[in-house]
């Protein structure tokens, strides 16, 4: 559908500016609508925005803050976002995984360095991540997007789904014989919330495995709400209009067609007469996943590694062995909270210097807690951290702690702390908020946040299927 007389008179609202809720809007507009983005924040984002959270001149990413799916989201990469400012940081190492000889296992983008991460692993690796990396834009468009049959690439998305659709570790003791190419592994397949022996578990390992090496894992200068301002720039070139602080309370209060950009509690709760009894009774069993327990930190300088190859990459994963991963995601799983948990940890400053006064530096980290979860992780965290870099505590400068429900009070959408907008099992895999995807009983109104297909990260692909959707319906 093409921007027309008939479709200019079509107006279009969206509940929800973060990345979905501003993708959906700008396809929307490209198709000639009318359309109107309200968010409850004073700034669009959602999770990804980039605030002043300990001290001033210290900016961090309330959410998201590196973005291997962003930069290789086949939406955006659509857009002419670099030149509204749009650039991203990329840094020497991928990722960086310490171990407790000392040393980090490195993943880089080349593949020829892998050999110096991956000893004797190098060849199983490259096999497993090269057939995706170098077929990277078709592999993004096909499993970013519903589950669906027919397909112009099966020989692609089956070899992918041979090893995307086991366990992590069923993976991993095929493919690998080293127990820090296992460990990386393994951190990576944390990324899924779910137990590593459970199925499904291996996706996010290959899919963000094969994104380091074709796209890279970049965070966008200034932080991730110079996502959000360059895809609200170009909304506002095409005529869509982004209102801040403006907390949509009733669906009937809107237009013609709406999209929501919120997870189905929040839906259940605007949509007042609009669905029907059947439709709200499905979406009162979605089921949330599990949270996460966040820290922001402003530091005195760099965190001081024992392997200071770490400092080479934006990500660190900490959490040891692969069998130690294993065990910390499993019990969470199981509702119990982890001793010693897998800890993600950011630390952008190191290569973009507008996130820190001269000197200084920020990070945050998170773990992973059942959903809506009161207890404090802060020293759990900590200790993971002094681990593999003593005197880190001598560095804090300042810190915010965030549990789930400060998480969700700062983003609806962020239930019980979960922010993939639901759980990422088998049953929420294949019907993600329901069979309808994005279509809710209502014949105007679509649900195009995270809780439907492909779910979490920043990568604009739910608001975009959502709105091609809602427009093929549009007569």
């Amino acid at each position: 559908m093409t921007g027309t007389s008939q479709s200019a008179n079509r107006r279009a609202t969206v509940v929800g500016a973060g990345p979905n809720g501003l993708a959906a809007a700008i396809v929307l507009a490209q198709a000639g609508l009318r359309v109107d983005v309200f968010e409850a924040e004073p700034c669009a984002g959602g999770a990804a925005r980039t605030l002043e959270l300990t001290l001033s001149g210290f900016r961090h990413d309330f959410g998201s803050a590196v973005h291997p799916l962003a930069a290789g989201s086949p939406f955006f990469s659509t857009l002419p976002l670099a030149s509204y400012g749009l650039e991203w940081i990329h840094s020497p190492s991928t990722l960086a995984h310490p171990l407790d000889d000392g040393t980090a296992v490195l993943l880089d983008r080349d593949f020829a360095l892998a050999k110096d991460s991956f000893g004797r692993d190098a060849n199983s690796w490259r096999r497993l991540m090269e057939p995706f990396a170098r077929n990277w834009p078709t592999l993004a468009t096909e499993v970013l997007a519903p589950i669906h049959i027919l397909t112009r690439h099966p020989l692609l998305l089956a070899r992918f789904g041979l090893a995307a659709l086991p366990p992590a570790n069923t993976v991993a003791s095929f493919c690998f014989k080293q127990t820090r190419t296992k460990a990386l592994f393994a951190g990576l397949a944390a990324h899924s919330f779910l137990g590593l022996n459970e199925p499904l578990s291996a996706a996010f390992a290959v899919l963000l495995g094969a994104a380091a090496h074709a796209v890279g894992w970049p965070v966008p200068r200034g932080g991730a709400q110079s996502i959000a301002n360059v895809l609200t720039a170009h909304l506002e070139s095409l005529g869509g209009r982004v209102h801040v602080s403006s907390k949509i309370e009733r669906l009937s209060d809107v237009a013609d067609v709406t999209l929501c950009d919120i997870t189905p509690r929040q839906l259940l709760r605007i949509s007042d007469t609009d669905l029907s009894a059947a439709f709200r009774a499905k979406l009162e069993k979605f089921r949330y996943g599990t949270g996460v327990f966040k820290v922001d930190y402003a530091l005195a300088g760099p965190i001081p590694w024992k392997a200071k190859d770490c400092l080479r990459a934006a990500t660190v994963h900490i959490g040891g062995s692969a069998e130690e991963i294993s065990a910390a995601e499993s019990t969470v799983r199981d509702g119990k909270i982890a001793d010693r948990p897998f800890v993600l940890l950011a630390q952008p400053s190191l290569f973009d210097a507008t996130r820190a006064p001269e000197g200084k530096h920020t990070a945050w980290a998170y773990c992973h807690i059942p959903n809506g979860s009161t207890v404090d992780m802060l020293d759990k965290i900590e200790n993971q951290i002094e681990r593999f870099a003593p005197g880190f505590r001598d560095c804090v400068l300042a810190r915010r702690v965030f549990s789930p429900a400060a998480l969700e009070s700062m983003d609806a959408n962020l239930v019980g702390g979960d922010i993939n907008g639901g759980a990422m099992d088998v049953g929420q895999f294949l019907f993600r908020p329901t069979m309808r995807h994005y279509a809710t009983s209502a014949p105007n109104i679509y649900l195009c946040s995270s809780s439907t297909p492909p779910g979490g990260a920043v990568h604009g692909m739910c608001g975009y299927h959502a709105a091609k959707l809602a427009l093929s319906r549009l007569r």
